[in-house]
């Protein structure tokens, strides 16, 4: 059966996650009916990764297997006709039977938007994260650059994680300020449950000024979930994309959930 790729945006605000569960609405099972509606036949899909609920996704890639022949524009404008308007396919691509979209991703790439006010945001509540509390971006830059590389980080892992080892590379971290959203982009070859917005809580104790930036190193070197900070808001998480080897041809993250274009460059 000939397998084919789907990107995905979609706003986690009303869904329980990405993964289908018997009493609660997912991202998975729009999908699935979705594609059954154009495929004529049950289908199931592979994601990259399986977001939380609230969590939303700029290009969530996932694959599925079809003996029914469509044109691709059937794939993307037929399937959208039968989603809610809070999910949508991007683009389709046919990157044969070797690829996997969880096995074949060798990076994922987030964005955590947090604003710092002293009001919650109204409009943005389901868009980003919020705390009360002034930060000093400064502070928290210097203090991400030990998370580069490769590390055990156990003191950003969920309880209920369920990943073999705790050892995960990042290759790219930064942090920038527009107003009172400050944006942290990280890049690394996988990523612990809840390891992004436990990084982020962390960031937030550095930022207000309740501890120094080397404390996150020492954060990092304890290994323990309890002493790093609270876990910030699902709301805020973005799933940016997954890099794949250059001979499936697929396209890249995203670079930005369109209306929070800030620069996290160096």
């Amino acid at each position: 059966m000939p397998r084919i790729a789907l990107g995905l945006e979609y706003d986690g605000s009303a869904y329980r996650g990405w993964q289908t569960q018997a009493h609660a609405v997912a991202v998975q099972s729009e999908l699935e009916a979705a594609l059954a509606e154009i495929a004529g036949h049950p289908v199931r899909v592979t994601a990259a990764g399986r977001t939380d609920a609230g969590v939303h996704a700029c290009s969530q890639v996932v694959h599925f297997d079809t003996e029914a022949e469509r044109p691709d524009r059937a794939w993307v404008r037929g399937v959208n006709t039968h989603l809610p308007a809070d999910i949508g396919v991007r683009w389709v691509a046919h990157p044969g039977k070797r690829f996997d979209a969880r096995r074949s991703g060798v990076a994922r790439r987030y964005r955590y938007l947090l604003q710092s006010s002293a009001l919650a945001p109204v409009l943005m509540r389901n868009r980003v994260g919020w705390t009360w509390k002034a930060l000093d971006l400064e502070p928290m830059q210097a203090a991400a650059g030990c998370l580069l590389g490769e590390h055990d980080f156990s003191s950003f892992r969920a309880a209920g994680c369920q990943a073999r080892h705790p050892v995960r590379t990042v290759t790219e971290v930064s942090l920038a300020r527009r107003g009172a959203l400050i944006a942290l982009e990280i890049e690394a070859n996988a990523f612990l449950h809840h390891m992004v917005r436990n990084v982020v809580g962390s960031l937030m104790v550095i930022g207000s000024g309740e501890r120094p930036s080397g404390w996150l190193a020492d954060v990092l070197q304890a290994r323990d979930r309890r002493v790093a900070g609270v876990t910030a808001p699902a709301a805020g998480l973005y799933l940016l994309g997954v890099r794949y080897p250059a001979p499936f041809d697929l396209p890249g993250p995203a670079t930005t959930p369109a209306f929070a274009s800030i620069p996290t460059g160096e």
